[in-house]
């Protein structure tokens, strides 16, 4: 049965990233969620094709019982509804999955900064005079100035810049690469274009030519042996900065994407501007953040009017 299913399973995440073209990061968390399936059903000596709705329900249970929380069993049990749906397209096998539904979540809002927190996290990247700040702030101002997932932020190459004209003036965009290989151009502000003329003139240059392929290397953002960045390393930088500037704890990996569109927004933007900056596929995943702008409005009614409490 082993071999049978981690045939299988390749299979079906070939599937994933050759025909769907999911991103690395994907497919990993459908290999992770089939790996604790196939321990589970080689633990209860259960076959792959043998597997009915009160197996997965068990598998659910099990789950559960070993801490994991119900955001983290109801994504294993979407990866069990993708798995099988393969399988009964392409082996005939009956799909056990198709009478169960996820349990629902509470909404939770997406947390967004203020401007002045937002601020002091990118003034922070000044803390030190080493010339690495240079790319750490040029990280931070495009994270906040574009709305782009981190992932998405280490993926940038030096080709993804261009111009264009508006009303005689002059904007920089960058292209950013999404989920599932989605494409999206997005406006590059004043301050973020700055930051980032600073890093490509100043540092760059010395760190591409530490590496053995500087001449072929065309990420933007590089580490200290002058390879492409990694998503950790990224990470870590943004960590740094809320650790420098006292809001440890409140930032979360996409802190600049909810406060790029929450402040949006609260400024007037069109959602579905938004929705198009965000690279949203709907627009009902953008709306989530105008509960927020809702939220704000009631709490300020709530303190000024006279008559509201």
């Amino acid at each position: 049965m082993v071999m049978q299913f981690e045939k299988v399973a390749k299979s079906f995440l070939d599937h994933l990233q050759i025909e769907r073209a999911l991103s690395a990061n994907s497919v990993a968390a459908y290999k992770r969620d089939l790996s604790k399936f196939q321990a589970f059903l080689s633990d209860k000596s259960l076959d792959l094709e043998a597997v009915s709705e009160e197996d997965i329900v068990k598998f659910e249970v099990h789950q559960k019982s070993a801490g994991l929380s119900q955001a983290s069993i109801n994504r294993s049990t979407s990866a069990l509804k993708t798995f099988y749906k393969y399988l009964a397209r392409e082996h005939s096998i009956l799909d056990p999955t198709t009478g169960v539904t996820s349990n629902k979540l509470p909404r939770k809002l997406p947390k967004a900064l203020t401007v002045a927190e937002i601020i002091s996290l990118i003034d922070s990247s000044d803390r030190t005079s080493n010339l690495i700040a240079l790319r750490d702030r040029a990280i931070l101002e495009i994270l906040y100035g574009t709305g782009a997932r981190v992932s998405e932020i280490v993926g940038i190459n030096t080709g993804d810049f261009g111009k264009t004209t508006l009303e005689d003036s002059e904007i920089m965009t960058l292209k950013l690469r999404g989920k599932g290989s989605k494409e999206r151009i997005v406006p590059l502000g004043s301050f973020a274009k700055l930051a980032l003329d600073n890093y490509l003139v100043r540092l760059r240059p010395q760190l591409a030519i530490k590496s053995k392929e500087s001449r072929s290397n065309n990420a933007l953002f590089l580490n200290s042996r002058g390879t492409r960045l990694s998503r950790q390393s990224a990470w870590q930088i943004v960590i740094a900065a809320a650790d420098a500037c006292n809001l440890s704890g409140k930032v979360s990996p996409h802190v600049f994407r909810h406060s790029y569109a929450t402040h949006l927004l609260d400024g007037g933007a069109d959602i579905r501007v938004v929705q198009e900056l965000l690279g949203h596929s709907s627009v009902t995943t953008t709306q989530i953040y105008t509960l927020i702008t809702i939220d704000k409005v009631r709490e300020a009614y709530a303190t000024a009017h006279p008559r509201a409490l």
